[in-house]
């Protein structure tokens, strides 16, 4: 006999993540994705993200992931450069898990960045950093925290095991952006 796994199971035995933020040097979103219903309504997350960031402002978190508990959440960040990375997890959240989370995030962006992580770079290849978001993290659920895997599933190399229509979604997505990217040089 069978069994199926519910929702419910899935979510008190999974790690889970109830946002990632990616902030500019002013506390501006440059890339946010919510995973939980704690902040309901734009202004409810745009106030969350201002009160994080003057909260996390004054550390001196430099490239070496912090943790802090804010507004009954664990938040662990770290800087690079102009901007600011955040994962966001309940109190009874494993911080380490977080900050493999954070961790995996931070390495793909910067490769995908390729080093160059600032948010000029970062804005202009917007695109990357939100299929990123998506590898990572589905529905609250973490994916993947390896820097480097989420890179290629990202970029599409490794696609020698990708099933052919991951590898057309992947070429007509390369396609658009290079035409959307040529349209903004117009």
């Amino acid at each position: 006999m069978v069994i199926g796994l519910g929702p419910l199971f899935v979510q008190e035995t999974c790690p889970s993540v109830k946002n990632i933020l990616l902030l500019d040097s002013e506390g501006k979103r440059v890339a946010v994705k919510y995973y939980s219903d704690d902040w309901p309504t734009l202004s409810a997350k745009l106030a969350f993200e201002k009160s994080v960031f003057a909260k996390t402002q004054k550390a001196n978190a430099g490239t070496e992931a912090e943790i802090v508990m804010f507004d009954g959440q664990i938040v662990v960040y770290k800087f690079i450069q102009d901007l600011h990375f955040f994962v966001t997890g309940g109190e009874e959240e494993n911080e380490l898990i977080l900050a493999s989370v954070l961790q995996g995030f931070s390495d793909a962006v910067d490769r995908l960045l390729k080093n160059m992580v600032d948010k000029r770079t970062a804005l202009e290849n917007l695109d990357l950093i939100l299929l990123c978001l998506d590898e990572i993290v589905d529905g609250g659920i973490v994916l993947e925290t390896d820097g480097r895997e989420i890179a290629e599933k990202v970029t599409g190399h490794g696609l020698e095991s990708a099933s052919s229509a991951e590898q057309t979604l992947v070429n007509a997505l390369t396609q658009a952006r290079e035409h959307f990217t040529k349209s903004l040089l117009m």
